[in-house]
């Protein structure tokens, strides 16, 4: 009697046990229903302070949010040029580490509550991390000049090295007497290490260096110059084509007459050329390069010259259907010439 008394009241506590745990993981993996409710959002956490700051750390505070449920966290972010950083906490207050020196974020700070519903934003804190570099950066490489044409030089050098981050490089011009004129500001953001520089003036003499400045706004030294000349103005030009198309592919022979009153003293020539061509053999010329558009080459030793009504004649075979079309000259786009 008393055992079958005692095993009933085994079995209650257990299941009453088994009750208090079932209701237990309900409230602890569940929404509650009141989050599910909830569509009120926080409001606007106070203004961001300064708490404390090093060169790679600050600490930020504010007033906490007020929310008829109540605030989960803090979603903080930050933004340097165009790159985005975001951090979050449950407290009014951050420590945010890995920053840089003399580097300027602009801080933001909004609040949740436990259904999810986002407040606005505080004001935005913009903030400029103190100095921790004293050491500018190396120069950078010689410039060298290619792609040169009657009006446009890109340049391109090796990265100047840094202890910290290189902001951005200036390209000078150097003018007579050696003043400095500012004509490209490269940012490294991402890195780049060339710069295309227009508008100058055909069969004109120029020269180039190049600075970097980090992101403390030290300066490198100088490089050393780069000396270029612009081409003359592109060439008036001609093209007679003679194509034969095969099942595979063409041959071309093209014919390039010197439309103008001037020498062409040495050629680079280019024309239309697809992704899907393969070129099979070239003679007249030699290849330069090729991109998914054009196909470029120049003028061997014997042919660099063609005189005003000269002509200058080269080959090409290739797969494909398309034959030499867009032919240009250094720059001048030919007409097709009368048969």
């Amino acid at each position: 009697m008393c055992d079958r008394r005692n095993r009933g009241i085994r079995s209650k506590a257990a299941a009453l046990a088994a009750g208090v745990l079932a209701v237990t993981l309900v409230a602890v993996g569940a929404t509650p229903a009141y989050a599910a409710e909830d569509t009120e959002r926080p409001t606007a956490p106070g203004p961001i302070t300064v708490a404390a700051i090093d060169t790679t750390w600050v600490e930020l505070t504010w007033a906490a949010s007020t929310d008829n449920v109540g605030v989960v966290r803090y979603p903080v972010s930050a933004r340097f040029e165009d790159n985005g950083l975001t951090w979050s906490t449950e407290t009014n207050s951050i420590r945010i580490t890995g920053l840089r020196p003399s580097r300027t974020y602009t801080f933001f700070v909004s609040a949740l509550d436990a259904a999810g519903n986002g407040s606005p934003s505080t004001a935005p804190l913009r903030l400029t991390m103190p100095p921790g570099d004293d050491q500018p950066p190396g120069a950078p490489g010689q410039p060298v000049a290619f792609d040169v044409t009657a009006t446009v030089v890109r340049l391109r050098w090796a990265h100047a090295v840094d202890n910290a981050v290189v902001e951005r490089y200036e390209v000078f011009r150097v003018d007579t007497g050696g003043a400095l004129t500012l004509i490209r500001d490269v940012s490294q953001y991402p890195p780049v290490n060339s710069a295309q520089i227009s508008g100058l003036t055909p069969n004109t003499t120029y020269t180039f260096v190049v600075r970097a400045r980090d992101e403390v706004g030290l300066l490198s030294p100088l490089s050393a110059p780069v000396t270029v000349t612009t081409l003359p103005p592109p060439p008036s030009c001609a093209v007679r084509s003679i194509v034969g198309q095969w099942p595979d592919g063409f041959v071309a022979q093209l014919a390039v007459t010197n439309t103008g009153p001037t020498p062409i003293d040495g050629w680079t020539m280019s024309w239309r050329f697809y992704a899907g061509q393969k070129l099979r053999s070239l003679w007249g010329a030699e290849l330069v390069d090729r991109d998914s558009s054009y196909l470029r080459v120049r003028n061997l030793r014997h042919n660099r010259l063609i005189p005003p009504g000269g002509t200058v004649s080269l080959g090409v075979a290739a797969s494909g259907a398309q034959a030499p079309q867009e032919v240009s000259v250094n720059g001048g786009l030919c007409t097709v010439a009368d048969e």
